[in-house]
């Protein structure tokens, strides 16, 4: 081993045991619809010298997520597009193999923002270190990251979830929309509704504590909706308030949107969280054809980015860690294993080929 160390707190390494280069996926091309493989290239880069403040990450584990479909398209947005030739970049969570950071030492677990390739050069502040022992590394690419933060933040404060609401969750057996719903019963919902791509899902839904769910591909979705709620008795004859949903979750927009403002109640409130059914298309997608509807019914229609709820991070981490530590909340993983099936996964994704969150491992 070498003797050289670069602050107090980090152990010495041994760089000449430390890797030189690094897969990674790029970019090729620009996908017009829905993307395919040849969109993607595997390739190989080096390795920079770590640089004062800096730490070398061995990825063990990265995310695909529905969001990265939009950046692949060379749009503004709310995220800069990813560019052509280059690494894509998503979350990720690996061990700390070289430290040059006081805040990092080697074999700390931390998450960061630099998957889709085996190692990661980060800077101080790029990287977050985080406690294993509260769950499987995985968990922080989920239900204990990003994700959950997503479900908890779009229900509590853009939704404005009340105890005693009912709530429609669409892609309701995929990362996001799994959590809102259990979220929502630990918060006290009367009703929980759920919309999945396959009866397998459907069925997993009913397991992880959903009081109905239906498979969107038995019929039209306001029809199916309006079903569950008689079934879970949120429906009678002559109700008004007492007939729909309170919050709708919004991961699918198109029919699914136009299903749930016909049956919100008054006040009701949609926190608008992703639009998957639209995100291969190469023509202008027509908006719901009964908005209007927001109009006497005073709903509240919100779209939302989870960076804007760092804020809410500590308070959903402490509530989530308990709900795991009780069982209260569940999550699913989907494992696809290999840097080199990230693009299939991520293809996959966007078919629903995945129950809770899509991991790919790397180690």
């Amino acid at each position: 081993m070498s003797n050289e160390s670069h602050n107090h707190d980090t152990p010495a390494v041994d760089k000449s045991a430390l890797p030189r280069t690094t897969r990674e996926v790029q970019l090729a091309s620009r996908p017009q619809g829905e993307p395919v493989p040849e969109n993607f290239r595997l390739t190989e880069s080096d390795i920079p010298a770590l640089a004062d403040g800096q730490i070398l990450v061995r990825n063990t584990a990265m995310s695909v997520d529905p969001y990265m479909r939009g950046r692949m398209n060379d749009v503004k947005s709310y995220s800069p597009p990813f560019a052509l030739n280059a690494a894509l970049d998503g979350g990720a969570v690996g061990e700390v193999i070289a430290s040059r950071s006081a805040a990092h030492k080697v074999g700390d677990v931390v998450v960061h923002a630099l998957g889709w390739r085996d190692y990661a050069v980060l800077a101080e502040g790029e990287a977050r270190t985080v406690d294993s022992t509260l769950s499987r590394p995985t968990a922080f690419l989920g239900a204990l990251g990003m994700t959950g933060l997503t479900a908890y933040a779009g229900l509590t404060e853009v939704a404005a979830f009340k105890p005693g609401d009912t709530v429609f969750v669409s892609a309701a057996a995929g990362a996001v929309g799994s959590l809102v719903g259990q979220i929502a019963k630990n918060l006290g919902a009367a009703r929980v509704i759920g919309s999945a791509g396959s009866s397998e899902k459907v069925a997993r839904l009913l397991e992880l504590g959903f009081d109905a769910a239906f498979n969107y591909h038995d019929g039209p979705v306001k029809d199916q909706l309006k079903a569950a709620l008689q079934r879970t008795g949120a429906a009678t004859p002559g109700a008004s308030d007492a007939a729909g949903i309170d919050v709708y979750f919004d991961n699918v927009g198109g029919e699914h949107l136009e299903a749930a403002i016909s049956v919100l109640n008054r006040f009701g409130r949609v926190a608008m969280c992703g639009a998957i059914s639209q995100y291969n298309s190469t023509a202008p997608v027509s908006g719901p054809r009964n908005l209007a509807l927001a109009i006497g019914k005073q709903l509240t229609l919100r779209g939302f980015i989870v960076g804007s709820y760092q804020y809410l991070a500590e308070e959903f981490a402490g509530k989530m860690a308990r709900w795991l530590g009780d069982g209260a909340v569940r999550f699913d993983e989907t494992f696809v294993h290999g840097l080199e099936n990230a693009p299939q996964a991520f293809i996959d994704l966007l078919r629903g080929a995945n129950t809770g969150k899509m991991v790919v491992t790397l180690d």
